[in-house]
C-alpha cells in the first residue's frame, strides 16, 4: 500500500470509509481517543463501552482484521490523492477549513482538486433553483460577479441552473469559486458541466466533495453535501428557490450553524420564488443588491480591490449609457436608442449599477440614485 500519508491520515480516511460512523459515534470516538490511529487498534469490548452502534463495531473489526476490501478503497483513494492537483485533506491538517470545522457534523476528509488554500478563504454560499427563470438567472450570474470583485469568494455547488450560473459569474471576472460535489471528484454530475469544472480549477478554483473519487450519484449524497456549502460560508443567498428545493435544506443547515441566511425576493407568481418569500418571513434577511448582504457581514474585503473600485467609478461617468440615465425614469429601450450603446449591453450594464447600489428600476424604468 502507498505510505505518502502519515499513520495518523490514513487513519481519518479509514474512518471516513466505516460504515456506521455518523457524527454522535465520531464524537464518542474522538473524546476517548486522543489520536485517531488508537480508535481504530482499540479491542472490541473496550469499543463496546463506549456504546457504538453494531454496524460500526463490526466495521471496526473488519478493519482491523485487514479486510480487502477497505485496503482496496484505502489504495485507491490514497493513489488519487498523488495525482497532481489533488490532495486529501482531514480534520487534523492546518489547510482544512477552520469554518467547516466548527460545525457539528464535520466531513472527517476532503477531497480537493484544485487551489486548496481559498478554502480558508471568505465565502458567500449562494444555491437555488436548477430551473430558473432567465431574470434568476442573470440576477445569480450578476450578484457572483460582484461579490468576486470585492473580494468574496463565491461557494455552490456545481449544479444545474442558479449553481451553474454563480460559477460562471465568478469565471466571467476571472475570479476564483469552490463548487461542493455531491459526488465523488472523478464522477462529475451532471456530466454537462465537466467543462465547467476544469474551467473553475484552470482559474484557480477548487472543486471539493467528501465522498471517495470514484462515487457516482446518490439521492441521499446532494443533501449531505449542503452542509459543507453552508459550513465553508460565513452566510449562503438563496436567489430562486421553489418549497421544495434542495436550496431551503442549505439554508436550514446554514441557520442551524449559526451563519448568516439571506433571500432574494421574486414575484408572487413564479413559483421558484415561493422558497426564498417562506426564508424571508422566518427572519432571512432581504436582498435587493450585493451591498445588502456585505453590510450584514461586516468583514474586511481585499484591500487590494480599492483602487480598482475607484478606478470603476471614476470611469462610470464617461459610459455614453451612465451619460444618458438621469434621476428620471426612463426604458430601457429609450436608453439604448439615446446612448447608441446595443439593449442587451444596456440591460447588463443596468442590472450591474443596480445590484450596486447606483441605479433604480421601478415600473416607470430606470434611473440613478441620489448619491
Amino acid at each position: 500500500m502507498s505510505t505518502h500519508l502519515s499513520d495518523s491520515r490514513q487513519a481519518w480516511l479509514m474512518l471516513s470509509m466505516l460504515d456506521g460512523l455518523g457524527p454522535s459515534s465520531f464524537r464518542r470516538l474522538s473524546d476517548f481517543f486522543p489520536c485517531s490511529v488508537d480508535a481504530l487498534s482499540t479491542d472490541l469490548l473496550t469499543l463496546k463501552r463506549l456504546g457504538l452502534n453494531k454496524r460500526l463495531l463490526e466495521s471496526i473489526q473488519r478493519a482491523q482484521q485487514g479486510d480487502a476490501e477497505l485496503q482496496q478503497k484505502m489504495e485507491r483513494a490514497m493513489t488519487w490523492a498523488e495525482q497532481p492537483g489533488c490532495q486529501l485533506l482531514v480534520q487534523e491538517d492546518s489547510a482544512y477549513p477552520a469554518l467547516l470545522r466548527e460545525i457539528s457534523d464535520p466531513p472527517l476528509v476532503l477531497f480537493v482538486r484544485g487551489n486548496v488554500r481559498i478554502l480558508g478563504d471568505p465565502q458567500i454560499g449562494m444555491v437555488g433553483t436548477r430551473h430558473p427563470g432567465p431574470h434568476g438567472a442573470a440576477t445569480a450570474r450578476a450578484f457572483a460577479r460582484s461579490f468576486t470583485e470585492r473580494g468574496l469568494t463565491v461557494t455552490s455547488g456545481m449544479a444545474l441552473g442558479i449553481d451553474a450560473a454563480c460559477h460562471q459569474g465568478v469565471l466571467d471576472v476571472q475570479g476564483q469559486t469552490i463548487a461542493v460535489w455531491g459526488t465523488g471528484l472523478d464522477r462529475c454530475y451532471p456530466r454537462r458541466h465537466l467543462k465547467l469544472a476544469d474551467s473553475i480549477v484552470d482559474a484557480g478554483g477548487a472543486l471539493v466533495s467528501e465522498f471517495a473519487p470514484w462515487l457516482g450519484p446518490q439521492p441521499g449524497q446532494f443533501p449531505q453535501r449542503n452542509r459543507i456549502i453552508s459550513g465553508l460560508s460565513l452566510g449562503t443567498l438563496v436567489v430562486e428557490a421553489s418549497l421544495n428545493s434542495g436550496s431551503l435544506i442549505t439554508a436550514r443547515l446554514a441557520l442551524e450553524q449559526n451563519r448568516e441566511v439571506f433571500a432574494m425576493p421574486g414575484s408572487i407568481h413564479n413559483p421558484q420564488a415561493r422558497g426564498c418569500h417562506r426564508l424571508l418571513r422566518e427572519g432571512a434577511t432581504l436582498v435587493e443588491t450585493v451591498q445588502d448582504v456585505l453590510d450584514v457581514l461586516r468583514i474586511p474585503l481585499r484591500a487590494a480591490l480599492a483602487p480598482a473600485a475607484e478606478a470603476d467609478t471614476e470611469a462610470e461617468p464617461q459610459h455614453p449609457l451612465w451619460r444618458s440615465l438621469g434621476f428620471e425614469a426612463v426604458s430601457a429601450d429609450w436608453l439604448s436608442v439615446h446612448s447608441g450603446v446595443a439593449i442587451h449591453e444596456v440591460l447588463q450594464l443596468l442590472l450591474d449599477w443596480e445590484l450596486d447600489g447606483r441605479v433604480q428600476h421601478t415600473a416607470h424604468g430606470y434611473s440613478r440614485l441620489q448619491s
